[in-house]
């Protein structure tokens, strides 16, 4: 993927952001230069990876199989002691004729929630004890309090101040229903991380390859530098 690609998708986001009045907080406005410069007191930002994420999936197609995330609170599981959130809160951009690909969690919970612009459908299955996708046994739904059982791979719709429940181990992916223009997400979520706890299938990657066109706008969740050294 481009880095022109990414800066032009994070504007993009920040634009919708702007536009639902949901306000971003300070490390998100970083600037690559500063990072560079940044002590210790940023680590958690860089140890739960906070902040911005571009995913193509390692697919190279993004305005069809990709979208634009940022992760505003999160703990870190691996480092419990220093990180004790056992919660992540996320937001999620899609435009039109963007996918997210199948997939679950092994130990993550979600509630996906439409928080502004057009509809989101969300197609569900389970899964089987092998973990492979459940094509033909029901599915029970929770969304805003409402509990309903839907056949296997039934697309729920969200329109904005809608919610859906995702537990364990069910099989989802994202789309915006064509006519209805970019959706605004939340995720509110346990603990939440993209390098173990991604089950897609098929499979695929998570984090892309990037091509360096031009200078980077902010850098990505996974691209902090470490603090820098203090000489005595």
């Amino acid at each position: 993927m481009k880095r022109s690609e990414i800066n032009r998708a994070l504007r993009e986001m920040e634009a919708m952001c702007r536009k639902h009045c949901c306000h971003l907080p300070p490390f998100c406005h970083i600037t690559p230069e500063e990072w560079r410069h940044l002590g210790q007191e940023y680590d958690e930002v860089r140890e739960c990876m906070l902040g911005w994420d571009i995913t193509d999936y390692g697919m190279g197609n993004f305005d069809k199989l990709g979208f634009s995330l940022v992760t505003i609170r999160n703990g870190n599981r691996a480092k419990a002691d220093k990180y004790p959130k056992v919660y992540a809160e996320k937001l999620l951009y899609l435009k039109e004729g963007q996918y997210a690909p199948n997939h679950f969690h092994w130990f993550k919970t979600e509630d996906i929630i439409n928080r502004g612009g057009g509809n989101v459908l969300i197609r569900v299955y389970g899964s089987l004890p092998d973990e492979e996708m459940d094509r033909h046994t029901d599915v029970t739904v929770h969304t805003d309090g409402l509990t309903r059982t839907v056949p296997a791979g039934t697309q729920i719709r969200l329109t904005p101040g809608e919610s859906i429940y995702i537990p364990q181990r069910l099989y989802h992916d994202f789309s915006v229903e064509p006519g209805t223009g970019p959706v605004l997400l939340g995720e509110v979520s346990q603990c939440n991380n993209d390098n173990t706890d991604n089950r897609f299938n098929p499979p695929m990657g998570r984090f892309p390859a990037i091509e360096e066109d031009e200078p980077p706008y902010r850098l990505l969740c996974n691209e902090y530098p470490q603090a820098p050294v203090l000489r005595l």
